[in-house]
């Protein structure tokens, strides 16, 4: 019975053009005028080749190569706030913070353990030689 009550209700706010038709609505507008998705058109040579080395490093440190892909284009949007192809904005200055941060957030290079060992070694190292 309440089934029938919201049919007749949509019905009615139909006719009345009180509910837009679902063709209408903003997101599906905005899904069709967007630029798909991994277009790069709108970037400039140097965005793709800096893109390009980053993906190279990330690859030859054992990272997949969608994964590398990922990042590298995340890395380069971060530093250049995406594609400055065209439009106003081209002449604004990159951030590189982004690139610095990569190699020391994540994963550790070494355990506790090593570290706290090559620190001992680089101690009897620099006591053997000094005195």
């Amino acid at each position: 019975m309440a089934g029938l009550y919201f049919d007749q209700l949509k019905s009615v706010q139909q006719a009345a053009g009180t509910q837009r038709p679902p063709e209408f609505s903003k997101i599906r507008k905005a899904k069709e005028n967007a630029m798909p998705r991994g277009d790069k058109d709108a970037y400039t040579d140097k965005q793709k080749r800096t893109a390009r080395h980053i993906e190279e490093g990330y690859e030859n440190r054992g990272v997949g190569q969608e994964e590398a892909e990922r990042r590298a284009w995340a890395t380069v949007n971060a530093k250049t706030g995406g594609g400055k192809k065209s439009g106003s904005g081209r002449g604004k200055p990159e951030n590189h913070a982004p690139a610095r941060k990569g190699g020391r957030i994540g994963g550790k290079a070494q355990s506790a353990e090593q570290r706290s060992a090559a620190a001992k070694k680089g101690w009897e190292t620099r006591r053997k030689k000094a005195g």
